[in-house]
């Protein structure tokens, strides 16, 4: 294991890492909280991320550029082949590779195959992260802790809770501390390079996926589709942003699903939404959705370019 406390000072350092793990491990909670705000939705759903997603996290000292990507998974359709090449082509460029499993579940298979795999990538050091440790007890810590001390040598092994933050300034300087010494790669207002209408389409899906039922997640797409600027009012208060999405499904079935009851899901889905988006820019919004069927997306390439995979 490293010595990190032999790293030369004064030296601003900057580099990527990506946190890879089983679905619903803590990755994108993890993200946030080192980012300081919110770059990527969070569900405990399978496989919510779908793209690379990039938050930057600023200190003094240096900046940290965490690459939030999909879960490592063994791929049943097309849209899982990509996801699994776009960890690949990540996991390949980023300085160190962060391997999260939760404090309150013992290794499983799926951990053990997502640490086979980190052999594919040698150029990146490699820092266990034990996720959740608010939620278990001192002798689960230090039990799992133990099994991961078992799997490889790891540059450094990490103890940590996003959501109390508990030791999160520990794993930032960690991480840190295993960067190459580097000018800033981004400006410091920058937090992530997330265009504003993919964030907006992503807290859109994450609205639609709290309480749909387990075999509708991975059928839900969303779209930003049109922004209109109402006019300012009188006193010079800005207008309301009009935003214009629709959220993709494959069956006809799932699209009633996704209305409910006389539209009453999709209003809910709309408020939620709307209040995050609302808090993301800052302003007024007035959004509005459609439900579309686009029939087995996840396997039609021409499908899969037209929704950005």
């Amino acid at each position: 294991m490293t010595d990190l406390t032999d790293q030369p000072e004064g030296e601003f350092r900057a580099g990527f890492v990506s946190f890879v793990g089983r679905p619903n491990v803590g990755k994108s909670t993890l993200t946030n909280a080192l980012v300081g705000e919110k770059i990527a939705i969070t569900s405990p759903k399978p496989q919510t991320t779908r793209r690379a997603i990039r938050g930057i996290a600023h200190r003094p000292d240096g900046q940290l550029i965490i690459v939030d990507t999909p879960g490592i998974h063994r791929p049943r359709t097309l849209l899982g082949e990509r996801l699994n090449a776009l960890v690949e082509s990540t996991l390949g460029d980023v300085d160190v590779i962060g391997f999260c499993v939760p404090a309150t579940e013992k290794l499983g298979p799926g951990d053990r195959f997502i640490n086979d795999r980190l052999e594919d990538f040698p150029r990146a050091k490699k820092v266990a992260i034990l996720t959740k440790v608010d939620e278990a007890s001192q002798s689960e810590i230090i039990d799992q802790l133990t099994r991961l001390g078992e799997l490889r040598e790891w540059d450094a092994v990490v103890p940590v809770s996003a959501l109390t933050n508990e030791q999160l300034d520990v794993l930032s300087d960690v991480l840190l501390g295993l960067m190459p010494v580097s000018p800033p790669l981004y400006d410091s207002e920058d937090t992530t390079d997330e265009g504003e209408d993919d964030r907006i389409a992503e807290l859109i899906r994450e609205a639609a996926l709290d309480g749909v039922r387990d075999e509708l997640p991975h059928s839900l797409a969303a779209t930003v589709d049109d922004r209109v600027e109402r006019e300012p009012t009188e006193d010079g208060t800005p207008g309301l942003l009009e935003i214009y999405a629709s959220l993709y499904v494959e069956r006809d079935s799932q699209k009633g699903i996704v209305i409910g009851k006389g539209g009453s899901r999709l209003r809910d889905v709309g408020e939620r939404a709307r209040h995050e988006i609302e808090a993301l820019i800052g302003r007024r919004v007035f959004l509005s959705m459609r439900v579309k069927v686009l029939k087995e997306w996840q396997r039609d390439p021409k499908a899969l370019g037209r929704l950005g995979f």
